[in-house]
């Protein structure tokens, strides 16, 4: 069993790789590699206070095929089973796509939490590769600024009662990934909201806005508050 999908058959990932490459053609070319565990409370420990769990985005794209979910499960299920054998295999897929990028003069950027939030900075995975580059979004904020320099975080909003305390930590320069339900508004808790269906790399490096995600599968249908609708927010400009 694969772990690492470097072919980009994430929808998001190859866009994020296209986008990417042919916004400045001055830039080293990037070469995206990425990993979808199936998510539970265990690899994804802020969902239950960001009622995000039932609408989460596995039931989304691929995710709604039951190979792909099953293929991903075991992922999951080897991770819980055996963490060693897990992160020896990952590091060796890891190094063997470091070569690759290496040897097609691109860089190497790397996201392993395509649908989870295991925290890979505690298992010195970014650490053990400085010649990638690696991202993700994360429900926990605390883990905001204690990052590995080739190691960035995006925070994932929910307007869940429960999970208000995250964003209290919230750094000024960091950006707020928010899912919203029908059209993107222009501004949301003061701050500019830009496209972040786009690219996942222009996301990362637009600083402190809101990066405007549109409701997938199931998420359309939720109401728990990590959804955010359009008009609510459409008032609340600028606050």
């Amino acid at each position: 069993m694969k772990l690492l999908e470097t072919k980009q058959s994430n929808t998001k990932i190859k866009k994020t790789q296209s986008e990417y490459n042919k916004r400045d053609a001055l830039k080293m070319s990037i070469r995206l590699a990425s990993m979808s565990l199936m998510p539970d409370s265990i690899i994804c420990a802020g969902s239950k206070a960001a009622n995000c769990f039932e609408t989460c985005l596995k039931s989304a794209g691929r995710g709604a095929f039951n190979n792909v979910a099953t293929a991903r499960q075991a992922k999951t299920d080897y991770w819980h089973a055996d963490k060693s054998g897990f992160l020896a295999q990952l590091r060796a897929e890891l190094t063997a796509f470091a070569k690759l990028c290496d040897r097609q003069g691109v860089q190497g950027v790397v996201r392993l939490n395509t649908i989870s939030d295991i925290d890979w900075e505690t298992y010195n995975i970014p650490q053990s590769f400085p010649t990638l580059k690696f991202y993700d979004y994360t429900k926990r904020a605390h883990r905001l600024g204690k990052t590995p320099a080739n190691y960035k975080l995006m925070l994932s909003y929910s307007g869940a009662p429960k999970y208000q305390n995250q964003l209290k930590a919230l750094p000024n320069n960091v950006p707020l990934a928010v899912v919203f339900r029908g059209e993107l508004p222009e501004h949301f808790r003061g701050r500019k909201v830009i496209d972040g269906d786009k690219s996942d790399l222009v996301n990362l490096e637009a600083g402190g806005v809101v990066i405007g995600l549109r409701a997938k599968g199931k998420a359309k249908k939720d109401y728990s508050g990590f959804v955010v609708d359009t008009p609510k927010n459409l008032i609340a400009v600028g606050g």
